[in-house]
């Protein structure tokens, strides 16, 4: 039987910009547009997407580097945007207007894009009302997670990540590098803190509660170019991995080259 297509690519992710898209048959949807519109638009062709086939941008939360290009490519596209109502009005002013209209959702509610079915819970992170989210197929059993820009492993993300077949997860830094490095007293506790950025070995503590013999994918995300490598945050996950015998495809995305396109 072939599977029908639900796939997702992690278009570009670090602190200078994250993208990622989702898509169906029918729906194509990006979570974030935290770079240049040019450079999106480049990165949707490098792996055979059409822009003009994006149906609608989902907002997780208002930093920079996951909006930049939000309104830009709302209005060259004449799609809608999707976006919680303290989120919007803390950046409405950077987005500016949205010819498509701007579609409001809630954190611990479900919401539909096409045959896309998205599900949004709370994400710790210095924001006014950040989200991570789970997207689900009509009528398909696959599931994506996705949880970054994420302060701690909390009881809440762990349930809603539950299931997933294909995972992206933050696995922002490595703890002694970020200590060692030469971030600000004040920058190095904001990232280590409760409301900053998971490390490797947090990334490691949530996949195991949460990994299963269907899981097919997990993509590490939002590594810090400075107080982090991939081969750091590839070793440890990997170890994990080999240690439990489970053979998922593990891949470790980039500010600067999308991934390939994963079936969910």
């Amino acid at each position: 039987m072939v599977e029908k297509k639900f796939q997702t690519s992690v278009l570009t992710s670090g602190s200078k910009g994250n993208s990622i898209l989702i898509r169906t048959e029918k729906t194509n949807i990006l979570l974030d547009a935290g770079l240049s519109g040019k450079k999106i638009i480049f990165a949707l062709q490098s792996v055979g997407i059409d822009e003009h086939k994006i149906d609608a941008i989902v907002i997780s939360h208002e930093h920079n580097d996951h909006i930049s290009a939000a309104g830009i490519l709302c209005r060259k596209l004449n799609i809608p945007l999707y976006i919680t109502t303290l989120t919007y009005s803390v950046c409405r002013h950077k987005l500016k207007n949205i010819p498509a209209g701007v579609c409001h959702f809630s954190n611990g509610k479900t919401f539909k894009i096409g045959d896309i079915e998205i599900r949004a819970f709370q994400s710790s992170h210095d924001v006014v009302d950040g989200s991570n989210f789970t997207f689900k197929k009509e009528n398909c059993e696959k599931k994506l997670a996705v949880a970054t820009d994420v302060g701690f492993p909390s009881n809440l993300m762990v349930t809603q990540m539950k299931n997933a077949t294909t995972v992206i997860m933050e696995s922002n830094h490595d703890v002694k590098m970020l200590l060692n490095g030469q971030y600000p007293p004040q920058l190095k506790q904001r990232i280590k803190g409760k409301q900053g950025h998971l490390s490797n070995e947090q990334a490691v503590e949530i996949i195991a509660k949460i990994i299963h013999p269907k899981m097919r994918n997990l993509v590490l995300a939002h590594l810090s170019e400075e107080n982090n490598c991939p081969q750091k945050a590839e070793k440890l996950m990997q170890n994990y991995l080999r240690s439990i015998n489970h053979n998922l495809e593990l891949i470790v995305a980039t500010q600067h080259k999308a991934t390939k396109l994963l079936q969910i």
